[in-house]
């Protein structure tokens, strides 16, 4: 990668490290650019260059979540009911380590003033995040709807979804619901989310 792509890679990388290291389990409200930028050791005019407002660190936040679950999916291939739980699985571990970025990355979505598209992650971050990965470059990043979709596709195929309901809407309540649970699991003060998010999805594989 060339000397001015790797310098702004590892900025985003560093802001969104050094974002996770702050919050702990704290909301992301409460964590001040100031902080944020002591401790990348950058002005906020640079930081305000690669993220052109604070939310903008939760969608880059939730990008590289998702690219975490496509690399993992590269190595251990989930399908159908079983990729749903894994994802479900995944969340409930991330609500448990940084419940302040999901909470406020979650309320932001639902935000009128959210850019429409997701905060792109390049290759040159990938290759930072996963310097290891020889093919890093080839795994595609989903979004949450696209890998539900796929799995409810694979599920029908696989007989485990025998009603018949549209794969759009299918897709559609399994995102709902992953939505839905951690704001739930939140209101209700849960501690086993696991458990909750697992115990959802199985309400509702029931009326497959």
């Amino acid at each position: 990668m060339s000397l001015r792509k790797e310098k702004a890679a590892r900025l985003k990388v560093s802001v969104l490290e050094h974002t996770l290291r702050l919050i702990g389990k704290k909301s992301f409200d409460a964590i001040y650019v100031d902080e944020i930028c002591a401790k990348s050791k950058i002005s906020k005019v640079t930081l305000f260059k690669y993220f052109p407002q604070k939310e903008d660190i939760l969608l880059y936040y939730f990008r590289v979540w998702c690219l975490h679950r496509a690399v993992e999916l590269s190595e251990k291939p989930k399908e159908g009911m079983a990729g749903v739980i894994y994802l479900f699985d995944r969340l409930s571990e991330e609500c448990e380590t940084h419940p302040g970025m999901i909470l406020n990355l979650f309320g932001y979505l639902a935000d009128l003033r959210r850019p429409p598209k997701p905060f792109a992650v390049k290759l040159e971050e990938k290759q930072l995040i996963y310097p290891n990965k020889e093919n890093i470059a080839s795994i595609e990043i989903q979004s949450v709807d696209q890998m539900f979709e796929k799995f409810t596709l694979e599920a029908i195929f696989k007989k485990e979804i025998t009603q018949t309901t549209s794969t759009r809407d299918v897709t559609n309540l399994f995102t709902t619901i992953f939505y839905g649970s951690v704001l739930t699991a939140h209101i209700q003060q849960m501690e086993n989310l696991k458990f909750f998010f697992r115990k959802n999805i199985e309400l509702v594989a029931k009326g497959f």
